[in-house]
C-alpha cells in the first residue's frame, strides 16, 4: 500500500513566530475570512487552497452580517489560504429530497484529486451516491468515479491507490460493508473489510501506508471487541490493534483522528456521566498510549502543526489534569504532542448553531511562506466578534498586544513602596515581560518576565526602596510579548508613609499567606499584601474604594451587592490542615450570605465547599466545615447592625473556634478535620445549600468587607484580640 496523504501536515515549515511562546507556532489573531451561512463539517487542503464542506447555501465577506454580499455556495467552498477569499472553484452538492451535506473531504497524495463524502445525490448535476472524486485542476467531478454508499459517508482517507471510507453506510456498491470500506482510485470496490457494529466517524492512514486508523461509535471490528478505536491492516482490513477493556469508556466515541511522523491523536466525545471528552496521543511505533488529557467538553477535531496538537472542543472543566476548574467554555486549545499540559494559545469561538458545539473541523495549509490553521464549525463569533462557520489563524505576524496590567501601589512601611500588579493576558503568549516606570520616566526602574494563563494570572510585586518618607511618587507598568506592547497602566500615586501602619504590620508578622486590603480603584484585581503574591480576582464589579474602612490608615473596603459579586483567589490551594480565616464586615442585610469560604470552582458556584463563614438571615455568623457531615458553630446573636465587626475562625488539632470583635464566641474542640479537596478562597459569596444550618436566603453577601486574611496556622486568642485592638491605632 502506498503512503497516505500528508497534505496540510507534513508540508508545514519550521518557521517561528517571534512573539509567540514556544512551542506554539500559530498566533491567536483571527484573520479576515469569508463566512458561511451554516455549518462547516469537513476540510482538506491542496496547493494553498483550503476546501470546506458542510451544510450551507452561501458564503459572504468577512465582517458582513448575514444576508449581505452573499455568493451562492451549495455545501462547498474553496478558499485561498493566504486571503481567506473564495477561489473560482465552484461545486454544488445536492440531493433529490432531504438536506444535502458534505461531511468529509480528503486529498490524494499527489494533490490532484479531492474526495468528498456526505449525504448527496449529485455534484454539479453529475449523479453521485454520497461519495465523489473531484479533479482539482478543473474543479469538476470525475464521472467515472461511481461509488454507491448506502448512507452518509462521514470520514475519508486517501493513498496513491485506495480511498478508505467510514460512516453510516452498511453497503458499498451493493455489497456488504458495515460502516467502513475501501475502493480504488477508479471507484472499484476493494476486498478490504473492517466491519463494525456501529457507525464510523474517523479514518486515517498511517504515514507509511501500512495501517488504517479507525474511529467511531463501534464496540466491535471484524467481530473483535474494540470500542471507538481500532487499527487495521491497510491491505486486508484485519485487526492489527484492538482497544478494549475500557480504554475508551463505553459512553464515549472517537470523533477525529490525525497523525504526525511519530504518533496519532484522537478527539473524543462522551455523553452522560463518567465520560471521556479529551484527547489521546498514541505512538505509531507500538500503537500504545503516550498520554491522554481528561478535560470535559466534547472534542470534535484535532490537528498537528510543528509538534503542537491543536483541538476544537467546548472544554469547560480541566481540573482533573491540574488546569482550569469548571467555568465558561473554551473552544480552541493547544498541547504539545509529547505532553498534555495546556499551552498558552486561547483564541475562542462561541457555541453557535445546531448542536451548539462550536468548532467541528481543522486543517492546515501553507502559502507564500506562511502557515495557516483553518477552523470550521457551527460558531457565529470568533474572539468576540461576528464570524460564522469559518476562520483562520497564521504563523505570523502576531499583532495582538497583551492586556494592560492592573496595578496597586501602597506604602505601609517608611522608606518603601510596594507596587503589585496582576499579570496580563495574551491569547498566544504565556510568557510576558513587564516594565515599571516611575514618575513619568521613559526608562523603567524594574523589568521582569513571568508566565500567565487565562485562569492563572499570578501577582507580581516590585518593592521600591529608593523613596523618601512624605514624598509622593507615581508608577505605571507595561506588558510586552517581545513584539507588541500594551498601553501603560493607569497611574498609581503613592505618598510614602512616615511611620509603619500598625494593623497590616501585625497581620503580616503573624504569618498571613493571603491578605487582601481592597484598595484597588477599579478592575478585577485584588492585590495580596501578605508577601506571597496570593492575589484575587473580583467578579461582576463589586464597589471599590468604600470608606470609611475597618481599620485606620490609607486602606479602603470593598462592597458586594448580595446578588452575584464576589472575589476568588487566583491560585489553587490544597486542603489546609491548620488554618485561620480573618475578615472585617459591615452590613444591615436580612438575607444573609457567605462572607469567606473555600470552594472548588472560580467563575461559577462551587460544587464542593466548606471552611466557610456565612451570615444567617438574622445576622448570626456561622463557621462550618465538612467532617463526615456539616459541622458548625455560630455567634449566637446578630451582627447585621451596620457597624464594622471583626470575625475570625480557626481550625486545627484543637478543634474549631469562632471569635467576634476580639472575643471567643463559640467552639467545638472535637472537630479537627475538614473536607479534602483542592480549591480556591472566596470572599463575598459562593454556593450554600440546605445541608448547612439556617441556610440564608442569598448565597451572596450584601455589605462591605475589609482586611481579609488567611493564615496557614491557628492564631491564638491573644493574637486575635491584639488584631482587634489595633482598629483604632494608625
Amino acid at each position: 500500500m502506498a503512503a497516505a496523504s500528508v497534505v496540510g501536515v507534513g508540508v508545514m515549515s519550521a518557521r517561528k513566530v517571534a512573539a509567540v511562546t514556544p512551542p506554539v507556532g500559530i498566533t491567536a489573531d483571527d484573520l479576515p475570512t469569508w463566512q458561511t451561512n451554516g455549518i462547516v463539517w469537513a476540510m482538506a487542503e491542496a496547493g494553498g487552497v483550503v476546501f470546506a464542506g458542510g451544510t450551507f447555501s452561501s458564503v459572504r465577506p468577512p465582517d458582513a452580517p448575514a444576508g449581505t454580499g452573499e455568493q451562492q455556495a451549495v455545501n462547498f467552498v474553496a478558499l485561498d489560504a493566504a486571503t481567506g477569499a473564495p477561489t473560482n472553484c465552484k461545486l454544488s452538492f445536492t440531493i433529490g429530497s432531504g438536506t444535502a451535506t458534505v461531511r468529509s473531504l480528503a486529498v490524494s497524495p499527489d494533490g490532484k484529486t479531492l474526495y468528498a463524502g456526505g449525504q448527496f445525490g449529485a455534484v454539479n448535476g453529475v449523479g453521485m451516491s454520497n461519495v465523489a472524486a473531484i479533479d482539482i485542476a478543473s474543479c469538476t467531478p470525475k464521472p467515472s468515479f461511481k461509488v454507491a454508499a448506502s448512507a452518509t459517508v462521514r470520514a475519508l482517507a486517501a493513498t496513491d491507490d485506495a480511498v478508505f471510507l467510514g460512516g453510516d453506510f452498511t453497503s458499498l456498491e451493493g455489497q456488504s460493508r458495515r460502516y467502513f470500506g475501501a475502493v480504488n482510485t477508479g471507484g472499484d470496490l476493494l476486498p478490504w473489510k473492517a466491519d463494525a457494529d456501529e457507525p464510523g466517524r474517523a479514518v486515517e492512514v498511517t504515514p507509511d501506508g501500512g495501517k488504517v486508523l479507525l474511529g467511531g461509535d463501534f464496540f466491535t471490528v471484524n467481530g473483535t471487541n474494540s470500542h471507538a478505536l481500532a487499527v487495521a491492516n491497510s491491505t486486508t482490513g484485519a485487526l492489527v490493534k484492538a482497544y478494549g477493556g475500557g480504554f475508551i469508556p463505553t459512553s464515549s466515541v472517537v470523533k477525529d483522528i490525525t497523525t504526525d511522523a511519530t504518533g496519532f491523536y484522537t478527539g473524543n466525545e462522551g455523553t452522560g456521566g463518567g465520560v471521556f471528552d479529551g484527547r489521546i496521543a498514541l505512538n505509531l511505533s507500538d500503537l500504545n498510549q503516550r498520554w491522554r488529557d481528561t478535560c470535559l467538553g466534547a472534542t470534535q477535531s484535532v490537528e498537528v502543526h510543528q509538534s503542537v496538537l491543536y483541538s476544537g472542543s467546548h472544554a469547560h472543566d480541566c481540573s482533573s489534569m491540574g488546569e482550569f476548574p469548571n467555568q465558561r467554555r473554551k473552544h480552541l486549545l493547544a498541547e504539545s504532542v509529547d505532553d498534555p499540559k495546556l499551552l498558552g494559545w486561547f483564541p475562542d469561538t462561541n457555541d453557535g448553531l445546531g448542536e451548539q458545539i462550536g468548532p467541528r473541523v481543522m486543517a492546515t495549509a501553507t502559502k507564500g511562506g506562511t502557515d495557516y490553521l483553518f477552523v470550521g464549525g457551527e460558531f457565529t463569533t470568533v474572539n468576540g466578534s461576528g464570524q460564522q462557520g469559518l476562520t483562520r489563524f497564521a504563523s505570523g505576524p502576531d499583532t495582538g498586544a497583551p492586556s494592560v496590567p492592573l496595578v496597586n501601589a501602597s506604602s505601609t512601611k517608611p522608606g518603601q513602596v510596594d507596587v503589585r500588579w496582576q499579570s496580563s493576558l495574551d491569547l498566544d503568549d504565556s510568557k510576558l515581560t513587564y516594565r515599571v516606570y516611575k514618575n513619568g520616566a521613559t526608562t523603567p526602574v524594574h523589568t521582569v518576565s513571568s508566565s500567565s494563563l487565562p485562569w492563572v494570572r499570578p501577582q507580581l510585586t516590585f518593592t521600591d526602596t529608593d523613596v523618601t518618607p512624605g514624598s509622593t511618587y507615581t508608577y505605571r507598568i507595561t506588558a510586552s510579548d517581545g513584539t507588541n506592547t500594551s498601553a501603560k497602566s493607569a497611574t498609581q500615586t503613592v505618598t510614602v508613609t512616615a511611620s509603619a501602619e500598625a494593623y497590616p504590620a501585625r497581620v503580616k508578622a503573624d504569618g498571613a499567606s493571603l491578605y487582601w486590603r481592597y484598595d484597588e480603584p477599579s478592575g478585577q484585581f485584588a492585590a495580596d499584601d501578605s508577601g506571597t503574591d496570593n492575589s484575587g480576582v473580583h467578579r461582576n464589579a463589586p464597589s471599590y474604594r468604600a470608606a470609611p474602612a475597618a481599620v485606620p490608615g490609607g486602606s479602603t473596603a470593598v462592597g458586594y451587592n448580595g446578588i452575584d459579586e464576589y472575589t476568588y483567589s487566583d491560585r489553587k490551594h490544597s486542603r489546609p490542615g491548620s488554618y485561620t480565616i480573618e475578615t472585617w464586615f459591615k452590613t444591615t442585610t436580612t438575607q444573609g450570605g457567605k462572607l469567606v469560604g473555600f470552594g472548588n470552582r472560580t467563575q461559577e458556584a462551587s460544587s464542593t465547599y466548606d471552611k466557610h463563614l456565612y451570615m444567617t438571615n438574622d445576622g448570626r455568623i456561622v463557621f462550618g466545615v465538612t467532617s463526615s457531615f456539616a459541622r458548625t458553630i455560630n455567634t449566637g446573636s446578630g451582627l447585621n447592625d451596620g457597624k464594622w465587626h471583626h470575625v475570625v475562625a480557626t481550625q486545627g488539632s484543637g478543634g474549631m473556634r469562632l471569635y467576634v470583635d476580639g472575643a471567643l464566641r463559640a467552639s467545638n474542640l472535637l472537630v479537627t478535620s475538614s473536607a479534602d479537596y483542592e480549591g480556591y478562597w472566596h470572599v463575598g459569596g459562593d454556593a450554600l445549600n440546605s445541608s448547612w444550618p439556617s441556610t440564608p436566603t442569598s448565597d451572596y453577601f450584601a455589605g462591605q468587607i475589609d482586611e481579609t486574611a488567611i493564615y496557614p496556622s491557628v492564631l491564638s486568642g491573644s493574637q486575635i484580640s491584639a488584631h482587634y485592638n489595633l482598629r483604632t491605632r494608625p
